[in-house]
């Protein structure tokens, strides 16, 4: 399996405070890859490490083999990464169209109609909405919104921090269900979600971190059955 984003005993600092301490992970093609851990655990640096937004102090980042740890994020996102933030970070004052064309704005390819075309068919709400400002939209509707902007950028792997997040339980099935659908179709993911559960049933393998560290990992149903795992993020 090729491998196509690998973290190498990353340790970042915000300031002076260390935020992530010897992470090493990877995401092999084809694959969902969940990553689990309490608040402040460092999941969301982890990502932001991977895509370039928060620079590591020491360790570096591979994307299909290439080290890209002193590369800016535009350039990460050309080689095929994309993200969807947490709270979905949208240009509120724009149309769903409008945020929909920023999620492209790096491709130089002629299949952008096609991407949308794509986007439209998973997320429908979005094609009947996209005149209507970003901002106006309901929770669910901006975070398909997020995750659509996302797949506009064509990526090979795909970021997600907590999809879920604040969502009612009929729009957290419809993300879990979309997240399902992008995979089948080709996308590899790396997604950070506080629903454990639904995330290790959907993911091949899974990480757990715990105070900005790698403290155990393995496929993902060893994890779901794991006592520690249940005892600690699933309530059991």
């Amino acid at each position: 399996m090729t491998t196509l984003l690998r973290l190498d005993n990353v340790t970042t600092y915000y300031g002076e405070i260390r935020i992530l301490e010897g992470v090493s992970l990877e995401v092999g093609e084809g694959e969902v890859v969940c990553l689990l851990g309490g608040n402040a655990s460092g999941k969301s640096t982890t990502l932001k490490t991977a895509l370039g937004l928060v620079r590591p102090r020491s360790g570096s980042v591979q994307l299909e083999g290439e080290d890209v740890t002193d590369r800016p994020t535009a350039y990460r996102i050309k080689r095929g990464m994309a993200i969807v933030p947490e709270n979905r970070r949208l240009f509120a004052p724009m149309t769903v169209a409008e945020n929909l064309e920023m999620g492209a704005h790096l491709r130089e390819d002629d299949d952008i109609d096609e991407t949308r075309e794509r986007v439209h068919s998973l997320f429908p709400r979005l094609y009947e909405r996209r005149f209507q400002l970003a901002g106006t939209l309901s929770g669910g509707e901006q975070q398909m919104l997020a995750m659509g902007r996302a797949l506009m950028a064509r990526p090979k792997v795909l970021l997600m921090d907590e999809p879920s997040m604040g969502l009612s339980p009929i729009m957290v099935d419809k993300i879990f269900e979309v997240v399902g659908d992008i995979h089948a179709r080709g996308t590899t993911v790396l997604l950070v979600e506080q629903n454990a559960s639904r995330a290790l049933q959907l993911a091949n393998r899974g990480y757990v971190m715990e105070s900005g560290e790698i403290t155990m990992s393995g496929p993902a149903k060893a994890l779901l059955d794991d006592p520690k795992v249940r005892a600690a993020y699933l309530g059991e």
